[in-house]
């Protein structure tokens, strides 16, 4: 395939979480579209642009995000989430965290190799490693470049511990891979899930998999003995917040152990993407919503604060985590998933040897 250029067909293409071009913060020109036009410009076609890192392994030193390395075989998200805390992160690389985040999507086709090379490096200590901490993995593209299969082919033969995240059925497609590390306490999976209704999931993820086939995800899991729970997430004051009981009892039915959820954050960017899908799609509902938010964020709508950005603080957010663990309680679900081992980490003997070849090689030098 092209390593860049539109590769989704343009009727796909208007599906789009946002329509918005927000200024990136970095950028001191930006263009503005001309208000007297008689039609607004099409959405434009996925971009798919290569990314030629030199290392994939990225470091965390968050407290409140708990874990310290992640692997992201994919930056931008074409899943378009209109909340998505991670379109400012499109902006370090020139782009836009509006439209750019979910149409310009850049790919890592080294990946699995950079990461090969990465874990047998002297310095690496193995510790459980999230895919991804930024990027869902299994977006669309993923069912053709299959990059995050691959690094999943490197990280069970390197019996690698690690937690995925996703939106997307497509996970189910490597439950192979998956079982391998389920042997060894090295895999769990949480499958996010927002809302119960089509209709809502369309318009604030419009390119994720529906409730539907995230359930059917989970049950595909459970059944191959690969430990997998729901994460409700994020959960939107005066929108989504009143499914809780729902969507846990609903995934629990399908074989989900375990489950957790964060709060919508705004940073940055996101605050007037997500204002204005409010404006767009669900504007009955807007004052109600600002309102709640502010309540579990101390009469602001976003908090960056350690501790404080992932669950809200004062009463109602209180309140909030109080209704969440009764449920869960009454679902029968866990508060975490399984404790995963690295006691079977290993460099593999084919790896090994590779390796003792090239030294053998410089040594003739």
């Amino acid at each position: 395939m092209n390593d860049s250029g539109p590769t989704t067909p343009p009727k796909a293409a208007s599906r789009r979480g946002t329509d918005s071009r927000v200024a990136n913060r970095f950028s001191p020109l930006h263009l503005e579209p001309d208000p007297e036009a008689e039609s607004p410009p099409d959405a434009p076609a996925t971009q798919f642009l290569p990314d030629h890192s030199a290392t994939v392994i990225s470091r965390n030193d968050s407290p409140d995000l708990g874990f310290e390395v992640s692997l992201n075989p994919y930056r931008g998200c074409e899943h378009g989430c209109a909340y998505c805390y991670a379109r400012p992160t499109h902006e370090y690389l020139g782009f836009s965290a509006g439209l750019d985040f979910e149409s310009k999507i850049m790919f890592k086709p080294r990946a699995p190799e950079l990461l090969a090379r990465e874990l047998c490096a002297p310095g690496w200590q193995p510790k459980w490693m999230a895919l991804s901490g930024v990027t869902d993995p299994y977006q669309p593209v993923e069912s053709r470049m299959t990059i995050t299969r691959r690094c999943l082919e490197v990280l069970a033969e390197f019996r690698q511990p690690v937690t995925i995240v996703t939106k997307n059925q497509l996970v189910a497609r490597d439950i192979d891979l998956l079982a391998i590390l389920a042997e060894y306490h090295a895999i769990s999976v949480y499958v996010s899930i927002t809302t119960l209704d089509p209709g809502l999931r369309s318009r604030l993820e419009p390119r994720t998999s529906p409730p539907a086939g995230r359930l059917a995800a989970i049950r595909a899991l459970r059944k191959a003995g690969i430990p997998v729970g729901v994460l409700t997430a994020p959960i939107i004051p005066g929108l989504n917040d009143s499914e809780i009981p729902a969507i846990l009892n609903a995934a629990a039915e399908a074989g989900a152990s375990f489950a957790s959820y964060t709060l919508l954050r705004l940073p940055l960017a996101v605050k007037p993407i997500f204002l204005e899908w409010l404006d767009r799609a669900a504007p009955l509902g807007k004052n109600k919503i600002l309102a709640n938010l502010r309540d579990v964020r101390d009469g602001h709508l976003n908090s960056s604060e350690f501790g404080e950005r992932m669950r809200g603080t004062g009463p109602a957010a209180q309140r909030l985590r109080d209704w969440f663990r009764i449920s869960r309680t009454r679902s029968g679900l866990a508060p975490r998933g399984p404790e995963l081992s690295s006691a079977s980490f290993q460099v593999p003997p084919r790896v090994l040897k590779s390796l003792r070849e090239s030294k053998g090689q410089l040594e003739l030098f």
